[in-house]
């Protein structure tokens, strides 16, 4: 499979929240996530959602700390009994993308 994202992965231990924000309700859904980097995050959802939908996330990250973004789905994947799901960040502040890229690097100097 062609590699197509711009910035280096990472997995993370975490829970997401997330919120569809362009009409299509306002139910809250928990996710798993498998990878995240500053761009974008990769998950998994028992709940079905849509290609090009808005979502508002509530990101748990290893510091505990919970970053805001604005997520736009962008691929999505059935895989046996799970669908996993490929996101951007459309609204991140810079801040919070440079913590992402602050950890990979210390990952990668253990």
């Amino acid at each position: 499979m062609e590699e197509r994202r711009k910035a280096k992965r990472t997995q993370l231990q975490s829970r997401i929240v997330v919120k569809r924000l362009d009409g299509g309700g306002s139910e809250e859904v928990g996710i798993d996530v498998l990878d995240v980097s500053k761009s974008g995050v990769g998950f998994t959802c028992d709940k079905a959602l849509t290609i090009g939908a808005i979502y508002e996330s509530y990101l748990t990250i290893w510091t505990k700390e919970v970053l805001h973004a604005i997520l736009e789905i962008v691929r999505i994947e059935k895989k046996e009994n799970t669908i996993s799901y490929g996101a951007i960040f459309v609204g991140m502040p810079e801040m919070d993308a440079a913590r992402i890229e602050v950890y990979q690097m210390v990952e990668d100097n253990q």
